[in-house]
């Protein structure tokens, strides 16, 4: 068992800070005294959340675009030169697609992949020589409800979540296998209430009516405030978590789903 890690002057590089579960994972490693980089394509949001996390702690500010390898690349040094170091990496960016699978375009479902898990990839690959210079330093991994279950008109997304949780597993026995000082925690949120559902891109192929049905059943399961959620993920973190369920909703379908590995769905979709 890992020795718990104290995140008073810790510092954090966060992507997605820009609002939602960043925003409130980065104001509660905030409060304890976790320097945090703040990394988000939203240029206006990542200005509110330095705002809230105010000056207590060293924060600083990173227009990213996780699926751009060059810029995400480029990061470490810019965190570093910030901050001096950088001790966790919280993988967080994501976007929703619904859909059936014949009715999302190829450039829809590789848009999806290209954030939810190539940024995920990219990421670790750029800031890991980095916390592999710490005595102690961990990588964060946001997967979902849907990398536990696969729902119908969730096949971009649940990959990519489901891809997330794989790659963040065989990561974590390779570094313990290795006696590497970095541990790895994959996160997955239940229904948070975040944007993601506003946000979503909803398939080609599927008719006006149909989208705006699919985002009201959507926004309806969001049920949790982003400021608990945050803190779930903080502790986690500092417990050094391999595994953070968030929510009832999550902590409930993965017991179902260890139960009925194949047949989940012919009792959850009854509910979902």
């Amino acid at each position: 068992m890992s020795r718990p890690m104290n995140l008073d002057g810790k510092i954090a590089a966060i992507t997605g800070a820009g609002g939602g579960i960043g925003r409130a994972l980065a104001r509660s490693l905030a409060r304890r005294g976790c320097n945090v980089a703040l990394c988000d394509v939203d240029e206006a949001g990542l200005a509110e959340t330095a705002r809230l996390v105010g000056n207590a702690v060293q924060n600083s500010v990173h227009v990213l675009d996780v699926s751009d390898r060059d810029a995400v690349a480029a990061l470490p040094d810019a965190v570093i030169a910030a901050h001096g170091a950088v001790d966790i990496v919280v993988n967080n960016a994501g976007i929703a697609l619904g859909g059936g699978f014949g009715e999302i375009s190829t450039a829809q479902f590789d848009r999806v992949m290209a954030v939810n898990f190539d940024g995920v990839v990219t990421m670790t690959r750029a800031f890991l020589p980095h916390l592999e210079q710490r005595t102690q330093a961990r990588i964060v991994n946001l997967s979902s409800l849907f990398g536990l279950i696969a729902p119908p008109g969730q096949s971009a997304y649940a990959a990519s979540k489901f891809a997330v949780r794989g790659f963040s597993e065989a990561l974590r026995n390779e570094l313990e296998a290795a006696g590497s000082p970095v541990g790895v925690t994959v996160v997955h949120p239940g229904g948070v209430r975040t944007n993601i559902a506003a946000n979503a891109t909803i398939g080609e192929g599927v008719d006006p009516e149909t989208r705006e049905k699919h985002k009201r059943k959507f926004e309806k399961a969001l049920v949790m405030d982003p400021a608990e959620a945050g803190e779930i993920i903080a502790r986690g973190i500092e417990a050094q978590r391999p595994r953070v369920l968030v929510g009832k909703d999550a902590k409930i379908v993965s017991v179902i789903e260890r139960i009925m590995p194949v047949g989940y769905w012919r009792l959850l979709g009854r509910r979902l």
